[in-house]
């Protein structure tokens, strides 16, 4: 991903480390919890991570949108420019 949107990407990637149970690679397709193998709890605290990480809040109603990698980001991307 370039620009900003790469920026966030490059964020999410690296927050992602230590709930990765596999080295398969993360693409803005990569499915939050079937190919990442998280469960709610496990994302939930990933969220909450990148939301103290960007200064951002995410709405709870905007969590079950949210199912890939490039969801994130675009939804990321959203929520600072609103803000």
């Amino acid at each position: 991903m370039d620009g900003p949107n790469g920026e966030i990407f490059d964020e999410i990637v690296r927050h992602l480390a230590p709930y990765r149970k596999s080295d398969a690679p993360i693409s803005p397709a990569t499915d939050i919890s079937r190919d990442l193998n998280l469960d709610s709890l496990a994302v939930m605290d990933f969220l909450m991570e990148l939301e103290e990480k960007f200064d951002i809040s995410i709405p709870l109603n905007l969590v079950p949108e949210i199912q890939t990698i490039g969801d994130l980001v675009k939804t990321i991307a959203r929520i600072r420019e609103d803000a």
